[in-house]
C-alpha cells in the first residue's frame, strides 16, 4: 500500500465514525456520554495522534522538499485546519465536563463538516499532487516512518481497536 493510500484508508475510518457521530446529534438530549468518551478518544489517538502526525512530521514535509508549498498552498490550509480540530475536539472535552449538551452538538456538527471537507481536499487534491511527485523510494521511506508511528505513539493493536469502534459506531 502506499502512504496515499494508507491515508486514504484511514481516512475511510474517520469517516465512519463521522457517520456514527451524525447519528449522535440527532437525539435532542444529544450524544450518550459513553460514546461521546469514545469519540473523542478516537479524534485524539487516532486522527491527531497518528493519522496527522503521519502527515505533519513525515507527509507533508515530504512533500515541500517537492516544491508544495506551505506558505499560501494546500500544506497551509491542512495545518491550519489540523489546529481548527484541535481546538474543537478541546472545546467538546469541556462541553462533555460541564455537561454542555447544546454547545457540544454544535460543536461536533462543525468537527464533522470541518473533516469531511478536509478529507475531501486530501484525497482529492493534496494526494493526487503527492502521487505524482514522490518517488518510489520516497514512498517506501514513508510507509516504514508510518508504521514506526503506529508501533510508537500508538502501541500493539491500538489501530485495529480504533477500526473495530469505527464499525460499531457507524452501525448504530
Amino acid at each position: 500500500m502506499t502512504p496515499t493510500e494508507e491515508l486514504k484508508h484511514e481516512h475511510k475510518v474517520v469517516l465512519l465514525v463521522l457517520d456514527g457521530a451524525q447519528k449522535q446529534i440527532v437525539p435532542p438530549e444529544g450524544p450518550e456520554s459513553s460514546t461521546m468518551d469514545e469519540m473523542i478518544e478516537f479524534f485524539v489517538n487516532f486522527v491527531d495522534r497518528c493519522h496527522h502526525t503521519k502527515e505533519e512530521k513525515y507527509f507533508f514535509p515530504k512533500l515541500e522538499e517537492h516544491g508544495v508549498p506551505r506558505e499560501g498552498g494546500p500544506i497551509g490550509v491542512m495545518l491550519n485546519e489540523h489546529n481548527q480540530g484541535r481546538k474543537l475536539v478541546a472545546a467538546m472535552k469541556k462541553e462533555i465536563s460541564a455537561n454542555d449538551r447544546k454547545s457540544l452538538k454544535k460543536d461536533l456538527l462543525n468537527y464533522i463538516q470541518l473533516l469531511r471537507s478536509h478529507i475531501n481536499k486530501e484525497n482529492e487534491v493534496l494526494f493526487v499532487m503527492a502521487d505524482k511527485v514522490l518517488t518510489k523510494e520516497e514512498q517506501q521511506a514513508l510507509s516504514t516512518a508510518f508504521a514506526a508511528v503506529e508501533a510508537e505513539e500508538m502501541g500493539e493493536g491500538v489501530h485495529e481497536k480504533y477500526h473495530q469502534l469505527a464499525h460499531r459506531l457507524a452501525a448504530q
